[in-house]
């Protein structure tokens, strides 16, 4: 068994990736982990999460056959920087220092940082600018995104994520370490597979994508209007999603090659959803719900379905510490999913907290929300105090297609309004309303639950010293809110 690391309380001077001691492995075999995640994927844009686009996933799919699929999983931020780092301190983003396209705060200990002291090689494919700052996550092997580029795109080549995971794997065995790889794919993130805004970024010398995903095989989602330019934007982004699959089925196939993978605990999950109005970038159902597939061969059952428990991104290291063996620290935000991947139960696993601050031209649109298995609370700081919410989900044809059809369509020209400036509380039933088209903060019926999520709410904001709570309680109707 692996000597337990040092105490992640220790003086972070200790824990520098460069003097980190590297205990011997003495017992067994350390379990190894692969961590992949897709750039700006929708939760229901898988076959095995609801997609009806014929074959679009067979890769994740089977990945998610032979193992555990959480059917109430979020990110805690849908932005790709904040959301990894959430993930690699299981913390907060208010919290861990790292608002939006910023560094981690120097105190805060990473999970990188632990796992290099106890002897694992830690690998990174892609979106390595996306952990910062770099030598606080212990990267013994990066292949950078133009190392994975096919063409002019980045990020977006099966094949190279092949090469490169056959590559780390390769290095871990011949150093005789257990690993911890964090695959990154670029897709489907924009510019989307064939589209005009890809054209624009890389000329002609554009990613291989060997599938064109048509129009008539899919449907425009329920949040956004079903305009001609906005269905062929969702035919290009499905193109994307099935790079995406191959993507991890290459990264899998090298897995399977090297003779590691039954000793190797998989994840996959998505760092936020689609790159469109009212998904990512924001705090909706559609922003932060993740497909959360878990595959840990003889420990997780295979095709299994999780659909009582809300987990959430900061739980996903003080999982890895615990099943790595590892001493855990104060300041963890989130908590183990260990006793779930065995098909336990878990009290108090009712509620997900999900924020947003900044995109990445700094500027700012603060939001905190509550999830439940049922209803969401979203609190805008920024509702009507700031100019138009502007981010990469407004680039591309469907803001510009929402735009363009507002002038002859009011119900499209309010959900633009509502986009742009929001309002300072929305509530929605997403049993009825999945897209949350219907904001019933106002509606006498729900009454009792928004007061019981605005007081879920402001009990969070105080136990993790959230700097917007000041100015939630001077917005928010507080009388029925009690003190923690």
């Amino acid at each position: 068994m692996l000597r337990r690391a040092l105490a992640l309380s220790l003086p972070l001077a200790l824990l520098a990736c460069e003097t980190a001691p590297i205990p011997d492995c003495v017992d067994r075999s350390p379990t190894n982990f692969l961590l992949i995640t897709a750039d700006d994927l929708g939760y229901d844009s898988l076959g095995c999460f609801g997609s009806e686009v014929p074959g679009i996933t067979p890769n994740i799919d089977a990945l998610a056959a032979g193992g555990l699929r959480f059917t109430k999983a979020h990110v805690n931020i849908a932005v790709c920087q904040p959301c990894r780092q959430s993930l690699m301190t299981g913390r907060y983003p208010h919290r861990n220092g790292a608002l939006g396209f910023d560094p981690i705060a120097d105190d805060v200990p990473t999970l990188q940082e632990a796992l290099r002291g106890a002897g694992y090689l830690n690998g990174i494919l892609g979106k390595e600018r996306h952990l910062k700052p770099t030598a606080r996550y212990c990267w013994d092997y990066v292949a950078t995104e133009k190392d994975l580029a096919s063409g002019a795109g980045i990020g977006r080549s099966p094949e190279l994520y092949r090469e490169h995971t056959a590559a780390f794997l390769a290095q871990a065995k011949t150093a005789g370490k257990p690993f911890f790889l964090m695959a990154n794919s670029h897709d489907p993130h924009r510019p989307f597979a064939g589209s005009d805004q890809e054209l624009k970024a890389w000329g002609h010398d554009l990613p291989k994508a060997t599938r064109t995903v048509t129009q008539g095989e899919v449907e425009v989602p329920g949040f956004l209007p079903a305009l001609p330019e906005v269905h062929q934007e969702v035919a290009e982004y499905f193109t994307s999603v099935h790079r995406l699959d191959q993507t991890v089925g290459a990264i899998l196939e090298a897995l399977e090659a090297s003779g590691l993978a039954e000793d190797t605990l998989v994840m996959f999950l998505s760092d936020n959803g689609m790159a469109v109005p009212f998904a990512k970038a924001n705090c909706y159902l559609r922003s932060t719900q993740t497909p959360w597939i878990v595959r840990w061969p003889d420990r997780v059952l295979p095709g299994t379905v999780d659909g009582a428990h809300l987990i959430s991104g900061i739980d996903f290291m003080p999982t890895i510490l615990e099943v790595a063996e590892l001493e855990t620290t104060d300041g963890l935000d989130g908590r183990s999913l260990l006793p779930l991947l065995s098909g336990q139960t878990q009290p108090d696993r009712d509620l997900v907290f999900t924020e947003f601050h900044r995109t990445s031209a700094r500027r700012d649109f603060p939001m905190r929300c509550v999830q439940g298995p049922r209803f969401g609370y979203i609190y805008n700081a920024w509702a009507g105090k700031t100019k138009p919410m502007r981010m990469d989900s407004t680039s591309g044809r469907t803001f510009r297609a929402m735009q363009e059809a507002a002038a002859g369509d009011e119900a499209i020209a309010a959900r633009i309004a509502l986009f742009e400036h929001r309002v300072p509380e929305e509530f929605y039933d997403f049993a009825s309303d999945p897209d949350g088209l219907h904001n019933l903060i106002d509606d006498p019926a729900h009454a009792g639950e928004i007061a019981k999520m605005r007081t879920a709410l402001r009990a969070r904001m105080e136990r993790t010293g959230d700097f917007l709570l000041e100015t939630f309680l001077a917005e928010v109707p507080t009388a029925e809110l009690p003190h923690d």
